[in-house]
């Protein structure tokens, strides 16, 4: 596709917000913090014989409400919860674990937390796992989990993939750190495999600095997931959880990672999960427009979405397939240079949050992806913060058009 020369076009305005910019913590949040901190009770657990329900064990119950499943277990991390869940489904040192290339160094680290083995599936041009990859790995491997991540909010069809998942003998975990609201076919993200891994960092959707979730219906898993996260004997002070006896026989079997969520962090979640669904609206209406404003763009490439899914659009993910990696550097050099950081998945070094398969070294010859790496090698990235207008959306479309343009010419 050919375009008029960008030597005489005007610089579009700079961009002004900050991406990375979280809203408030409702004023109730910060009130409850307050009074947490003048107690000095911020550890989730008491001995006090009246110590009455904890902070964390209330926003468990809501959690687990909110995801649709039976129990609910806060850890300090979404990389905890991964961690936890692995362990609580019996993975291992020295076990294989399924997971798709395109996802963040947190994910494989999981894995290699517990002491297993990361194996790399491919993804396809919509960014989710490839599901013949996934079978030819699942069976030349031996795995038995697949930690599936739905990264950046793209959804695999989980229906298939669920189906799938069953005829190989695979225990799926779900990486839900993007789709906190999200769902497919009416399904909640998180309730399709055996347990679900969620984040409230601050950069997700509920914003609590560091934060995480397992959710599950199996009794096993929960009870295991709690003694693990770091309960010792006072399980019964969770209110999300299976029946005491299910702890019973676990009971010194299970070693103590002290992965806890503080009533702190669970005071500052708890009243930011009814704000979720106006979150989602207002970052999906961003989503939309800017996915309309990029189809208009040469150069540019949209990842399709599935008429199923039912996405949270906090980011959003577009190809510039046409162009060099010189090209690519300088165009997300000049939108910086005018504001809007889009981030790059072939940088050739890790950066920031962002890195890609081959640059896990500690992974070893499973890296070896080269259709993910062709793929992520032209793949950009924009963040889209619930601050975000309609006015923000079109001047970022402006400073991209702008940009690819001017990289386009530099090398034609």
């Amino acid at each position: 596709m050919t375009q008029a020369s960008t030597a005489d076009a005007p610089t579009p305005e700079r961009f002004e917000l900050d991406l990375t910019q979280p809203d408030p913590i409702p004023e109730v949040g910060i009130q409850r913090a307050t009074e947490l901190m003048r107690s000095g009770r911020l550890f989730r657990y008491t001995e006090v014989a009246d110590g009455g329900v904890d902070d964390a064990a209330v926003v468990e119950r809501q959690f687990a409400d909110l995801a649709s499943r039976r129990y609910a277990i806060g850890v300090n991390s979404c990389g905890a919860a991964m961690f936890v869940a692995l362990r609580a489904c019996g993975i291992g040192a020295g076990d294989s674990v399924l997971v798709n290339g395109f996802t963040l160094a947190p994910v494989p680290g999981a894995i290699a937390h517990a002491g297993a083995r990361p194996v790399l599936v491919e993804i396809t041009d919509d960014l989710t796992i490839d599901l013949e990859d996934l079978r030819a790995k699942a069976l030349s491997s031996g795995a038995k989990v697949l930690l599936l991540s739905h990264m950046r909010g793209h959804l695999a069809d989980l229906g298939r993939l669920s189906t799938l998942c069953q005829e190989l003998g695979l225990a799926l975990i779900e990486d839900c750190a993007h789709t906190l609201g999200a769902s497919w076919s009416g399904r909640p993200t998180g309730s399709f495999g055996i347990a679900g891994c969620f984040s409230t960092q601050t950069f997700k959707h509920v914003n609590s600095g560091e934060g995480g979730f397992i959710v599950t219906d199996d009794d096993e898993v929960a009870a295991r997931s709690i003694l693990h996260s770091g309960s010792y004997m006072l399980y019964g002070q969770h209110v999300a959880r299976p029946p005491v006896e299910a702890f019973e026989s676990l009971r010194g079997q299970v070693p103590n990672y002290s992965q806890r969520m503080t009533a702190l962090a669970a005071a500052l979640i708890s009243p930011q999960l009814e704000l979720l669904p106006e979150r989602v609206a207002s970052m999906n209406a961003s989503y939309r427009k800017l996915e309309a404003l990029l189809r208009d763009i040469p150069q540019v490439s949209v990842i399709e979405r599935a008429p199923k899914e039912q996405y949270v659009g906090s980011s959003i993910q577009f190809s510039l397939p046409n162009l060099s990696p010189e090209q690519i550097r300088l165009a997300t050099r000049l939108t910086d240079g005018l504001g809007l950081h889009v981030k790059w998945f072939g940088q050739p070094r890790m950066t920031g949050f962002t890195s890609r398969p081959q640059q896990w070294e500690y992974v070893g010859a499973t890296a070896n992806l080269p259709r993910t790496e062709a793929i992520l090698s032209k793949l950009c990235d924009l963040r889209i913060p619930p601050a975000m207008q309609p006015v923000h959306c079109t001047r970022a479309a402006d400073i991209i058009r702008y940009a690819v343009a001017a990289a386009t010419d530099s090398q034609t």
